[in-house]
């Protein structure tokens, strides 16, 4: 895990900015993928689509979006609100992921003085 720099630490150069940030994509990438495959399992299994048709519903769920397909099972009714809820709640996780090290960056740069440095003996 990256840590974050304290009030009193300088910026990060750029190069480690940078790899802050492809971890933090690479990181959002992996659970993209891994809620898209619980997705199409999920509908695979309780609806009985094909995995196509499972691929649609789930990344348009993911998306935000809503089904494709109308769900014809109790179970599957409750796997779709199920994950609905989930990819709701999941975007804004993400989105603070990949947001949240531009705003811990902006932030920074405003409490960090580099005078401060030049004054310690």
């Amino acid at each position: 895990m990256f840590r974050y720099e304290n009030r009193g630490d300088q910026l990060i150069t750029k190069a480690a900015f940078i790899g802050r940030m492809l971890h933090s994509v690479f990181v959002v990438c992996l659970f993209v993928g891994v809620s898209l495959g619980v997705g199409m399992l999920g509908y695979r299994f309780f609806e009985k689509m094909s995995w196509v048709d499972s691929f649609l519903n789930a990344s348009m769920i993911l998306g935000g979006m809503g089904p494709v397909d109308p769900m014809k099972t109790d179970g599957g009714k409750i796997f779709a609100g199920m994950y609905a809820l989930f990819s709701g709640l999941a975007f804004l996780v993400m989105a603070g992921f990949l947001f949240g090290p531009i705003a811990h960056r902006i932030l920074h740069s405003f409490h960090y003085d580099g005078d401060e440095e030049e004054k310690k003996p």
